[in-house]
């Protein structure tokens, strides 16, 4: 029902800011909540932020709060992470998920995009 594609990814220095995009086709965006996830090479995937259908309320994971920012435009159908002061343990793919109750857990996401690589230098 929903497809999402990720865009933005990219090399950075330290410190430095990067901002991810996810598109979405399909039906009924505006119904679903979206969220960030990151993987890391030989580590599990890991949440980093999540937003509400009605984009009213958000939610991070305590090692990025204060540093990204999550947003969407429906009218767009696309969500955004802005990412500020990146460190080089952010390095990871980042992928961005949709689903109807949201949250922090993987299993409450339906719809995944393929992922887009950042990697940040130091």
């Amino acid at each position: 029902q929903v497809q999402l594609v990720e865009s933005g990814g990219g090399l950075v220095q330290a410190g430095g800011s990067l901002r991810l995009s996810c598109a979405a086709s399909g039906r009924s965006f505006s119904s679903y909540a979206m969220g960030w996830f990151r993987q890391a090479p030989g580590k599990e995937r890991e949440f980093v932020a999540t937003i509400a259908w009605s984009g009213g309320s958000t939610h991070y994971a305590d090692s990025v709060k204060g540093r990204f920012t999550i947003s969407r435009d429906n009218a767009k159908n696309t969500v955004y992470l802005q990412m500020n002061s990146l460190k080089p343990e952010d390095t990871a793919v980042y992928y961005c998920a949709a689903g109807i109750t949201g949250g922090q857990d993987l299993t409450s996401y339906r719809y995944w995009g393929q992922g887009t690589q950042v990697t940040v230098s130091s």
